[in-house]
């Protein structure tokens, strides 16, 4: 069974940055995808950014230019790098994976890091 365990979020200011990291354990040979959804109080979880274990990467529009995802492989790690964060981005952060290359839908999941981006 694979575990993810998220790190890095925390409160910042609008236009400031955070990283956050993803550990995966137990299997991570069979996974294809890891990326990052996110979840605001009564929104929908939402895809923000993933990487295939090739290192092919795809961000959403809300998120492009802003924040950029990488994958370490040999250390089974996956990071989001999020500049210029605006309050809009504050939400629950969780860390996925899946078998196949799309992340839609994920087959493993963390149990979510706060962000919170305000003044």
């Amino acid at each position: 069974q694979v575990r993810l365990v998220e790190s890095g979020g925390g409160l910042v200011q609008p236009g400031g940055s955070l990283t956050l990291s993803c550990a995966a354990s137990g299997g991570y040979f069979a996974i294809n995808a890891m990326g990052w959804y996110r979840q605001a109080p009564g929104n929908e979880r939402e895809l923000v950014a993933a990487v295939t274990s090739g290192g092919r990467s795809k961000e959403a529009d809300f998120v492009k230019g802003r924040f950029a995802i990488s994958r370490d492989n040999a250390a089974n790690t996956a990071s989001l790098q999020m500049n210029s964060l605006k309050p809009e981005d504050t939400a629950v952060y969780f860390c996925a994976a899946s078998h196949d290359y799309t992340l839609t839908p994920a087959d493993y999941w963390g149990q979510g890091t706060q962000v919170t981006v305000s003044s």
